[in-house]
């Protein structure tokens, strides 16, 4: 025998003793006629916490790693995690009415009995293959007990009274501003989680892909709590949650999308722990203890698809709310370098706005244009170009790039010699190097000057080069808007002089969704 190992008698002694509450629960849930009624918090409460002080010392032993063992442990596992989901259900059926949730095209309470349904099923499977696994390695099982009424959970309709004295805060716009604003971010964070319950059925992938993998959902769950907890520290029993009734709606929709993404993080967790796990080649169970296809579709039809539902509803009552405190300001800023308002810089303007969801305007010359819109935005280049036109005119005539008496025949030259002078102002950027030109470009009426000056233009046009000039645009409307597209405008739009992406700060992480 290995000195490392442990003699099988005395692990057999320790895990008998440590198992008898775990087992005698079990042994009650097995023989239960209503296991969907018995499932009470305080049940679940004690098979988790009990399965939780089984697993542990299981682990210390390393049970996974031995056939003896390893499958008590599975089920130990499966006890554990689905003890821990059935919990959070019963929360959110308890805490349902006290959520202000505005209503969703789906009847939530019904989904959430549903889900609860099939952790119950599993929970009842498991504690039968939970006694199965005792009887094999010979593990005393304790005799059976009333333990139904330690169990029940009747409560007491009402509430305490709200007597406390309400904190005060600097303003309540500030408050709202705050977990709005960050309600918003994480909505967008959390887009491509939420894009995957708007795919059909047949189309759905494994729990174990990137949007769905268990350690993006638990950073979104992070996220989601870390708000919850800024509200109940910052804003829970203050004045501002009574001026603004819907901070309490807020926090709601903060709190159910927290649990729901916690249930799916241990969905995702098992689906990656235990359902793909390759199984010990001595298992004294077939099949899987839990179904595959039923995990799935709990997870997408219950758990995803109320997060995105949820979510969306939070996310135009938070547009509301800022449009209720909103401070409208005016600030100005140099257009884009890389040939003004195309599609990057207009579109992530357009979102930009779109996410707080308060309506900018920008201001160019005598033209207003709405800044939500990428295609209003990019009708300012009309504008803009024009200013640019008129500028290589200006500069070709000042500086007399075109002689007085010059051969037709060497016209291209001259426009190539034009374009070089021009560049060595740092007015003008060259995006074709070398510059390719017809042979004969000046044909039609007008002098050379005119044609000189119209074949520029047309380069122009065509974004083989462009003017550098300096062009101001004015944006009014929220201040919260505008501090962003300063900041965006600071940073290049994205964008460097020559139209290559540059990273953004982080502030902007919305903006890559």
């Amino acid at each position: 025998m290995d000195a490392d190992h442990v003699p099988e008698q005395e692990i057999r002694e320790l895990i008998e003793q440590r198992a008898q509450t775990l087992l005698g629960l079990a042994d009650y849930l097995a023989n239960c006629p209503t296991p969907r009624e018995a499932l009470t918090r305080p049940l679940v409460g004690d098979l988790l916490s009990q399965s939780m002080q089984l697993e542990e010392i299981l682990d210390t032993y390393d049970a996974g790693k031995s056939c003896n063992w390893c499958n008590i442990r599975s089920v130990t596992a499966a006890i554990k995690l689905f003890s821990d989901v059935s919990y959070e259900l019963l929360h959110v059926l308890q805490r349902v009415p006290t959520y202000h949730l505005i209503p969703v095209e789906r009847d939530f309470v019904a989904a959430t009995n549903e889900a609860l349904g099939f952790t119950n099923l599993v929970l009842s499977h498991a504690a039968k293959e939970m006694l199965n696994q005792a009887r094999q390695l010979g593990l005393r099982i304790p005799q059976k007990s009333a333990l139904a009424n330690s169990f029940q959970e009747s409560l007491p309709k009402g509430r305490l009274p709200h007597d406390c004295g309400a904190r005060e805060v600097d303003t309540v716009a500030g408050t709202v501003t705050l977990l709005a604003t960050a309600f918003l971010n994480l909505a967008s964070e959390c887009e491509d989680v939420r894009a995957t319950s708007r795919t059909q059925p047949q189309d759905y992938t494994a729990p174990d892909s990137t949007a769905l993998s268990e350690e993006r959902l638990r950073s979104l769950e992070f996220q989601f709590h870390n708000l919850q907890s800024q509200y109940d520290t910052y804003v829970s029993g203050t004045q501002a949650e009574h001026l603004d009734t819907d901070l309490p709606v807020l926090r709601g929709h903060a709190s159910v999308v927290f649990h729901l993404l916690r249930i799916a993080t241990l969905f995702a967790h098992y689906y990656e722990r235990h359902v793909n796990r390759q199984r010990c080649s001595v298992a004294s169970f077939t099949g899987h203890l839990v179904d595959p296809e039923a995990l799935q579709l709990v997870l997408m039809n219950y758990s995803i698809a109320f997060i995105d539902l949820y979510t969306s509803r939070a996310v135009s009552l938070c547009q509301e709310m800022l449009k209720r405190y909103a401070e409208v300001g005016r600030i100005e800023v140099s257009i884009p370098k890389y040939r003004g308002f195309h599609v990057r810089p207009s579109t992530l303007i357009a979102k930009l706005v779109h996410h707080y969801g308060s309506k900018v305007q920008m201001l160019l010359g005598d033209e207003v244009y709405d800044a939500g819109s990428p295609l209003d935005l990019f009708r300012a280049n009309e504008k803009i170009n024009a200013q640019k036109r008129r500028w290589l005119a200006q500069e070709i005539v000042r500086l007399e790039l075109v002689p007085e008496h010059c051969d037709p025949e060497n016209s291209a030259s001259i426009v190539r010699s034009v374009v070089l002078a021009l560049a060595q102002t740092s007015k003008l950027v060259l995006y074709e190097q070398p510059l390719e030109l017809p042979d004969r470009i000046c044909s039609g009426e007008g002098t050379l000057l005119e044609k000189v000056t119209s074949e520029t233009a047309r380069l122009l046009a065509m974004g083989k080069i462009d003017i550098g000039i300096d062009v101001n645009a004015q944006f009014v409307g929220d201040k919260r808007v505008l501090s962003d597209i300063q900041l965006l405008a600071e940073h290049g739009y994205g964008e460097d002089n020559y139209g290559n992406n540059i990273p953004l700060p982080k502030q902007f992480a919305y903006l890559r969704r």
